[in-house]
């Protein structure tokens, strides 16, 4: 079994697939609008090879989430959106659309980083054991304990 990859690790990827995600998915604006497209999209409108390019483009978010310790799920799901976008890429004329607009990479970063979050969130320590309390407890004990002893 590989070791858990350290916390600074764990977010320097995600600070490297976050970079590689805007560039595949959101680093060109179109004119006129609001609206961004990636490279990915870019590449996309080669049939076909242009689609096998951005499956590799998309396999390297999974390398890093293997790299950052994902969990079985998580890389399941990150599969999942990656066929999608694949397939979804291989339609004729609509698919060029469609992977403008579904933008795996972005959704595989979002769903690395919010299982990292939650490996990396930092339980809060115990509260302190409360010994005023427990000696306070014990000598009222003692004080009613010897009241009655003294009263039989």
């Amino acid at each position: 079994m590989a070791p858990q990859p350290t916390e600074a690790k764990q977010r320097a990827i995600l600070e490297r697939l976050d970079k590689f995600s805007r560039f595949t998915d959101s680093s060109i604006s179109l004119p006129f609008t609001r609206f961004k497209i990636g490279v990915e999209a870019v590449v996309g409108l080669v049939p076909v090879v242009g689609d096998v390019i951005g499956l590799a483009m998309s396999g390297y978010v999974l390398l890093e989430a293997q790299r950052a310790g994902a969990s079985k799920e998580v890389k399941r799901r990150m599969l999942r959106n990656v066929g999608i976008d694949f397939v979804g890429g291989l339609l004729p004329v609509f698919g060029d659309a469609f992977d403008a607009v579904y933008k795996a990479n972005t959704r595989n970063t979002r769903l690395l980083k919010n299982y990292l979050e939650k490996e990396l969130a930092v339980e809060p320590p115990p509260p302190p054991f409360n010994w005023r309390m427990v000696i306070g407890l014990s000598v009222l004990f003692a004080v009613v304990t010897g009241g009655v002893v003294l009263m039989f």
